[in-house]
């Protein structure tokens, strides 16, 4: 299957799952899964993981990830899925320790970060990057937690392979034309600012069905 068959496939049936009311959490799933869609929450900074066609203006220049208060915004909605050589089974739990591949569901380009400079706090840059899910090593963090499996309604950090720095909010906010959302970016060490927890979405069961290599 194409890369960019299955992200415009799987965009297709989850806006017809979230207008159905069917993206609200089944009680039974208690844990994150392999190609689960959802929103990502930071609980000290209260703001939701968020992208959109929107590029820096300095560093890398790729597209930019910020945070935002709403609840509602589609363009806060990310993929989990596995690394680019080894994908994960579609419904799996999602361990803690494991490597994935967080992806923006609007644009298809996965969250990412390298040695540029964050516009506002001077930490790592957070980028958006690639195209229909296809990026480079760069698009890969770790799932910090403390049990064995990522648990839904619990904070972890996610610790980014390439570099070693943990996905943070420290409160900067940009002016035109994102004024309001937050810088996100990449610290050197865990922190109060580097937990998120799970909210809206939809969360995948397990499947029997074999995965196809380029799909998650």
């Amino acid at each position: 299957m194409d890369a960019a068959v299955a992200v415009r496939g799987l965009v297709a049936s989850v806006l017809l799952l979230l207008s159905s009311g069917c993206g609200a959490k089944e009680p039974e799933l208690n844990h994150v899964t392999c190609g689960s869609l959802v929103k990502l929450l930071n609980t000290r900074h209260n703001v939701r993981l968020h992208s959109h066609d929107v590029k820096y203006g300095s560093g890398s220049g790729q597209q930019s990830v910020t945070g935002v208060e709403t609840a509602e915004d589609a363009n806060s909605y990310w993929q989990i899925r596995g690394k680019p050589d080894r994908p994960c089974q579609r419904g799996s739990p999602i361990k803690c320790g494991q490597a994935v591949r967080i992806t923006h569901m609007k644009t298809g380009r996965n969250l990412h970060s390298h040695h540029f400079s964050s516009p506002l706090s001077n930490n790592q840059e957070v980028s958006a990057f690639g195209e229909n899910g296809q990026g480079d090593d760069l698009d890969v963090w770790t799932v910090q937690c403390d049990g064995v499996l990522w648990e839904r309604d619990e904070a972890v950090r996610f610790k980014h392979v390439g570099t070693e720095v943990f996905l943070s909010v420290t409160g900067e906010q940009y002016g035109h034309p994102i004024r309001g959302q937050r810088e996100v970016h990449g610290m050197s060490s865990p922190t109060q600012h580097s937990w998120w927890r799970t909210m809206e979405g939809v969360f995948i069961q397990p499947s029997m069905e074999p995965l196809r290599h380029d799909e998650l």
